[in-house]
């Protein structure tokens, strides 16, 4: 006789992902959760959720090595069958061809001009420095951008290795550098002279190009391409 499993509908109402994604919206559930959802039920032991963690575990909580992992890998996990695998793996195939979707529809960023009007919403009028990275694919569409940093009114710390974190973990061939400057004074300082020439040395090693680094403000930029300085 099997053993009767707990679904999410027989859970403690405060444990309920369905009803925490209705009630709070969908991003204010942790990956588990959603997770859990999409699994549907869990064992006699443990709820979807917890399931689901142990899933996560077993990727070191990295999605993009959940995304790697095949129907024989994901069976390899107490209490996930070929279902389940099957529904986890098109879940994630579907949001990669969301991904997807949303790169190709993107303008190409093939001038200086078009990147700073792409950071335009994310930048302009702020009281203090930040530091972006836009990853770029092979047609020179934006994969994503990321804030890698945030300071006060003149600097920023920079770590050069999350910016390559995330370019490789997103695939990224190339990447642009954005950070302002609320002086609104366009030229770069030794220190984004020396960051830059850092990050592209470091991305001729890996094989991925910094296309430029632009220092954005309120009245407009200063390309280290359009200067000559890559």
């Amino acid at each position: 006789m099997s053993e009767k499993r707990l679904s999410i509908t027989e859970w403690a109402e405060d444990d309920r992902p369905r009803e925490k994604l209705i009630a709070k919206g969908k991003n204010s559930l942790s990956d588990a959760e959603l997770l859990g959802i999409i699994i549907g039920s869990g064992t006699p032991k443990e709820s979807a959720v917890d399931l689901a963690k142990r899933i996560l575990a077993a990727c070191q909580h990295d999605l993009n090595r959940l995304a790697k992992m095949g129907i024989k890998e994901l069976t390899k996990i107490k209490g996930i069958g070929e279902a389940r695998a099957i529904g986890i793996m098109a879940a994630i195939e579907l949001g990669r061809r969301r991904k997807d979707t949303e790169s190709e529809s993107l303008e190409q960023l093939r001038s200086s001009q078009k990147i700073f009007e792409f950071m335009r919403p994310d930048l302009l009028d702020l009281p203090h420095e930040q530091f972006w990275v836009i990853l770029m694919n092979n047609a020179l569409r934006p994969i994503k951008k990321v804030k890698i940093g945030e300071g006060g009114i003149t600097q920023v710390s920079v770590d050069i290795r999350i910016i390559f974190k995330e370019a490789l973990e997103n695939y990224a061939t190339s990447i642009v550098l954005v950070h302002n400057h609320p002086s609104e004074k366009k030229e770069p300082s030794t220190e984004d002279i020396n960051l830059t020439r850092r990050v592209f040395d470091a991305g001729q090693i890996l094989n991925i190009r910094l296309l430029d680094h632009i220092i954005f403000t309120n009245s407009g930029y200063f390309s280290f391409q359009d200067e000559g300085k890559l």
